[in-house]
């Protein structure tokens, strides 16, 4: 039983590389697409807005159903890692094409087909963590998995801002690459757990049941965990989605200097991600994830309330960040309060249930996330253009959602760490 208080470093940093893959990913994706759509087909904030929420819809219909479908599914490879062998390479194909697309259903069926494979490996690749880590350190490890997603999001969007300037075709090209070097790297390297079921006569792993149960009430703290992930990714996919356009538009940058600005938030979440695990481990995750609400909500005020001129002062320039502006040390800040939300928020979601269905309570996850993800862009996308296309009015609507998330987290009674026994890593 010692060997159940720990888990493997390496397992789990190597794991991480499947979500370091889908992180780079989507961080070029959000930043560059709706650069293209501006300037090359001339798409208007709420026609973007629709866009950039399609990968999302896709997702949607996807990524739970595929979480459930890994739960049954039975090869040599295992339960999570046939999807990656299929998903991960057709993305990276079609990630690479997208820039050279020269009309827009070419360009719509370049990212379209990204969005499908996409959504078809996300959800198992994120349930290796949970299959090979025990209830009490699943924070822990999450922490390591995140850290690797946000190493993905800051090399992506800090070496994009470079390649950008040499072509707009080169931080697609770096993105394809990187995707399919992290996931031959999980497919060479990871070896899942055998946690099957063997009773022919045990329930089968069923979304929709299980959101049955969720929508009857039958499971009270659930509904509230997911109704407060979609709250608060309601506020940050409006924002980021946006976010390289607000800084061309508004603040006036070039689009390298717009690019850098999730960087800011990907660096510090980089860096606060395994402390955010440990901190969910002694404090709780309850209290842990409050935290990070009540700093973005301030965080996101302080963004709108600010003068441009005062953001955009500078002290200095730093590698990787750029300028070093005051909206850089808001941002992040931001980062540090993202990671404190995000890491803890998946051990909470997976310890409602049991080692059989944790990919379909990871993929009841990502329904919400992404029914949230489908709604902010659209919601920001509408405010921009009522607002006579002010892209500082991006930040209306982050504090309320975030806030809606805090009362849903307080109302948690359960989701801490489990001290009884876990999967050996």
């Amino acid at each position: 039983m010692i060997e159940e208080q720990k888990f493997n470093y390496g397992k789990l940093f190597l794991i991480g590389f499947g979500f370091f893959g889908v992180s780079v990913l989507w961080s070029l994706y959000n930043t560059y697409v709706p650069i293209l759509l501006e300037q090359k087909f001339a798409l208007d904030s709420a026609a973007i807005g629709f866009f950039l929420s399609l990968d999302n819809i896709a997702a949607l219909f996807i990524q739970p159903p595929v979480g459930a479908w890994s739960d049954r599914v039975r090869t040599k490879l295992g339960r999570r890692l046939p999807f990656i062998l299929v998903g991960a390479p057709i993305a990276a194909v079609a990630f690479g094409l997208v820039p050279l697309a020269d009309s827009l259903p070419v360009f719509v069926a370049c990212t379209v087909t990204t969005i499908l494979s996409m959504a078809f490996w996300r959800t198992p690749v994120v349930a290796l963590m949970p299959d090979v880590t025990p209830s009490r350190l699943r924070s822990q490890a999450n922490g390591i998995i995140n850290f690797m997603g946000g190493l993905g999001l800051v090399l992506g969007t800090s070496i994009g801002a470079v390649l950008v300037k040499q072509n707009q075709a080169y931080p697609f090209w770096f993105g394809s690459l990187l995707v399919l070097i992290a996931a031959a790297l999980v497919l060479i390297f990871v070896r899942e757990p055998k946690v099957y079921e063997d009773n022919p006569n045990a329930e089968k792993p069923n979304l929709w049941k299980s959101l049955k149960d969720l929508l009857t009430g039958k499971q009270g703290d659930a509904i509230r965990i997911f109704l407060a992930i979609f709250f608060w990714f309601i506020a940050y996919n409006a924002i980021e989605a946006f976010l390289s356009l607000y800084g061309i538009n508004y603040l006036g940058l070039d689009e390298s200097g717009a690019g850098l600005l999730i960087t800011s938030v990907g660096t510090s979440f980089l860096l606060f991600a395994i402390p955010a695990g440990f901190i969910g481990g002694k404090l709780g995750r309850k209290k842990t994830i409050g935290i990070g609400l009540v700093i973005m909500i301030l965080m996101m005020l302080s963004i709108y309330f600010l003068p441009k001129e005062t953001l955009l002062q500078t002290h200095g320039t730093l590698p990787i960040l750029g300028n070093f502006m005051n909206l850089t040390i808001i941002l992040l800040v931001a980062g540090i309060g993202w990671a404190c939300i995000n890491i803890n928020s998946l051990p909470v979601v997976v310890d409602l249930t049991d080692p059989i269905h944790i990919g379909t309570f990871t993929g009841l996850y990502y329904l919400f996330s992404t029914l949230a993800a489908i709604a902010g862009p659209n919601i920001n996308g509408w405010i921009v253009k009522l607002t006579g296309n002010n892209y500082s009015s991006i930040f209306i609507i982050g504090p309320i959602f975030m806030a809606a998330a805090l009362i849903m987290v307080l109302g948690l009674r359960s989701g801490e760490a489990k001290q009884d026994g876990g999967l050996v890593s």
